[in-house]
C-alpha cells in the first residue's frame, strides 16, 4: 500500500503507516469514525468453491456451515492439544469466504488450508492484489472504506468484527457487564490495491490514522490478536477468545476435546489481564517484558499502547496462580508500576461462579472494587 506511505506526515515502521503526525489526534478521530487505518501488518485469503463453508466448518473452531452472505464472525485454528495455530477474521460474499489474516500468519494458513483440501471442493489463494482499511463504524469512514471495498460477488466486502458481544454458542470468562469492547465498533473493508492508492491520493493526514492509533483502540478494548496474545502455548481460552472465536456446541474438529475439557472441567493455566502502567517516568515497557509480583516473575507482556483516555495501558498473559493485585513490569528503562485488571479469572470455567461487575472508571490509576478493603 505505498500510496498511504506516500501521504505527507506518514512515518512507517516494520509493519506499514505507525502514525500520521499526531498519535492522540488519530485515536480520537478513529474512535470517532473519521479516519481510516491502512492495515498493511494484515493480509487477505480468499477460500472459493460450493464446499468451501462445510469444509472450514469441519476443520476450525467457529461454526460456519450456514455463514450467509455478508455476515461475519472469525475462526481460530488449533492444534490436537487445543493451542492456538492460526487466527482469522472471516466474511462470506455468497460465492467465497474470505479471511482476514495477521501478516505474518497469512502465508502460514494458506499453506495449512492447501494441505487440507484432500477432495473437498474448494480453492485457496492468498490474494496479494487486495488489501485492508480499518474504521470504526460511527462516521464519514464507514462511506469511504464501504465505497472501495471490493465487491466481486455484489456484497461489499467489510468485516465486521465480533469482539462487541458474545457470539451465538461462546462464552464470556470476563467477570464485567460494561465489555470495554462493547465500545468499539471495528470493521475492515478489503480493497483492491489500485483503489486504496486512488483513494490515498485523494486523502490528507487529517483523514487517517496509524498502526499505533488502531493497537491502542484494540488493546483498551481487550481484543486478543495473533500476532501479539499467541504463543507455542496459548490456549483460546487464556485470551477470552472464547467470546468470538470458539462455537462450544458444533461438531468435532482439531483441538474440540481439550477446548470442551477446559472449559467444563479444568481452568486455563495462563490468564489474561489488562494493566494501567504508570506513566510518570514516560517509559514504555516492550511485549515479552516479564511481569514480577513482589520477587516472583508470573508472566509478561503480550500489547502495549499509548490510549488518549486511559493513558499508558497493556495486556499480559499471567500464571493463573499470579495475584490479583498490583504488580510491577521490568522494562529496560527500570521498573514500572502495573494496577491489574483481571479479565480471565483464575477459576474460569462453565462451572465457575461468574459474578457481573459494572466496568471501571477509565482512568489509569483506578483501583479495582473486587480488591477494595
Amino acid at each position: 500500500m505505498a500510496g498511504f506511505r506516500d501521504v505527507v506526515g506518514a512515518v512507517t515502521g516494520e509493519s506499514g503507516v505507525d502514525h500520521f503526525g499526531d498519535v492522540f489526534r488519530e485515536q480520537r478521530r478513529l474512535a470517532a469514525g473519521e479516519a481510516l487505518v491502512p492495515l498493511d501488518d494484515r493480509a487477505v485469503i480468499e477460500v472459493a468453491g460450493p464446499e468451501r463453508l462445510g469444509w472450514l466448518d469441519s476443520i476450525t473452531s467457529q461454526a460456519l456451515g450456514r455463514l450467509a452472505p455478508g455476515e461475519s464472525t472469525e475462526l481460530l485454528v488449533l492444534d490436537p492439544q487445543g493451542r492456538v495455530e492460526h487466527a482469522a477474521g472471516v466474511v462470506d460474499d455468497g460465492a467465497s469466504t474470505w479471511l482476514i489474516a495477521d501478516a505474518a500468519d497469512a502465508e502460514g494458513l494458506a499453506t495449512w488450508l492447501q494441505r487440507m483440501k484432500f477432495r473437498t471442493q474448494a480453492t485457496v489463494e492468498l490474494r496479494v492484489d487486495l488489501t485492508l482499511l480499518g474504521f470504526v463504524d460511527a462516521g464519514s469512514a464507514a462511506a469511504r472504506a464501504t465505497d472501495a471495498a471490493a465487491r466481486p460477488a455484489g456484497t461489499p466486502l467489510v468485516w465486521t468484527d465480533p469482539w462487541q458481544r458474545v457470539s451465538a454458542g461462546g462464552h464470556q470468562y470476563a467477570e464485567i457487564t460494561a465489555h470495554p469492547g462493547a465500545d468499539l465498533a471495528w470493521r475492515v473493508a478489503i480493497v483492491p490495491r489500485e483503489t486504496a492508492d486512488d483513494l490515498a491520493a485523494s486523502l490528507s493526514a487529517d483523514d487517517l490514522a496509524g498502526l499505533l492509533a488502531a493497537e491502542a483502540l484494540r488493546v483498551a478494548a481487550w481484543r486478543p490478536r495473533w500476532s501479539a496474545e499467541v504463543d507455542e502455548r496459548s490456549l483460546p481460552h487464556e485470551s477470552d477468545w472464547l467470546r468470538t472465536a470458539v462455537h462450544l456446541n458444533k461438531g468435532c474438529y482439531r483441538g474440540q476435546e481439550t477446548v470442551a475439557k477446559v472449559h467444563n472441567l479444568g481452568h486455563p493455566p495462563r490468564r489474561l489481564a489488562a494493566l494501567h502502567l504508570d506513566g510518570s517516568d514516560a517509559v514504555l515497557p516492550s511485549p515479552g517484558d516479564p511481569v514480577f509480583a513482589g520477587d516472583d516473575e508470573v508472566g509478561h507482556v503480550t500489547s502495549v499502547a499509548r490510549h488518549h483516555e486511559d493513558g499508558p495501558i497493556a495486556l499480559a498473559i499471567l500464571s493463573r496462580r499470579a495475584p490479583v493485585g498490583d504488580l510491577i513490569v521490568r522494562a529496560d528503562g527500570g521498573d514500572i508500576a502495573a494496577a491489574q485488571q483481571v479479565i480471565v479469572p483464575a477459576d474460569a470455567g462453565s462451572v465457575a461462579d461468574i459474578p457481573r461487575l459494572t466496568r471501571l472508571s477509565r482512568r489509569p490509576s483506578a483501583p479495582d472494587p473486587r480488591h477494595a478493603d
